[in-house]
């Protein structure tokens, strides 16, 4: 919903100057803006998800040449990152039909793990990252080698697409248990209501009476890839 302050000399406004324009909005799932720092996308070998009570944050690790980097960082709200799990499961196994399980990673010792700190220290988190790019939408898609993710701002008038990545398949069943369990170590310790929408108080409150128009449906629930 977007509503626009109507004060007289509002070039749109009507007789009912003191009282806001509401329209619904709708959106393309699927209809997103590349912009052109975004469109070539970055490689990730590894990932590291962090979260706390109002988002998660997902690093995109390149451990391949050094330096190594990071080369993405994603914002989500935790209901978005519920949808994400959901829409990366069904992904996979689509991705199981058509081309069999991804090949299996080694597994990594235990005395080879790094802790958080250290990794931090080895992968360079360059300043125009540490923000973070903001989604709350998620198109996936895969290849017989590789998976992308293309997180999207799905705001009015245009959503776009904040940040391209491409993951190896063989990554992606440890990413997906990865995010899983993230997921549900916040269901535990904030509940499930917190991995639902907010619904936002209302602003255009009327009472039901004969002659007031019926209000517009809400926006629907965003649409995974």
């Amino acid at each position: 919903m977007v509503r626009v302050s109507n004060p007289p000399e509002n070039p749109f406004a009507s007789g009912d100057a003191d009282k806001p324009i509401s329209e619904p909005i709708r959106h393309h799932a699927i209809s997103a803006r590349v912009p052109e720092r975004v469109a070539r996308g970055v490689y990730s070998t590894g990932q590291l998800v962090l979260d706390g009570p109002k988002e998660f944050v997902i690093d995109f690790l390149q451990g391949l040449t050094r330096p190594f980097q990071i080369n993405a960082r994603v914002v989500m709200t935790p209901s978005t990152m519920s949808e994400f799990v959901n829409a990366l499961t069904q992904n996979l196994e689509n991705y199981t039909r058509t081309f069999g399980n991804p090949p299996p990673l080694p597994i990594p010792q235990p005395h080879q793990r790094p802790t958080i700190q250290e990794i931090y220290d080895n992968y360079k988190l360059p300043d125009e990252l540490m923000s973070g790019s903001y989604s709350n939408q998620v198109l996936i898609g895969h290849s017989a080698t590789e998976f992308f993710f293309d997180f999207i701002t799905g705001f009015y008038p245009t959503p776009a697409i904040s940040a391209r990545v491409y993951i190896p398949a063989a990554v992606v069943p440890r990413f997906l248990t990865t995010i899983k369990t993230c997921v549900e170590q916040y269901r535990k310790r904030f509940g499930d209501h917190a991995l639902r929408d907010p619904q936002p108080p209302r602003t255009d409150e009327r009472p039901e009476e004969p002659g007031n128009p019926p209000r517009p449906p809400e926006n629907p629930p965003s649409t995974f890839g």
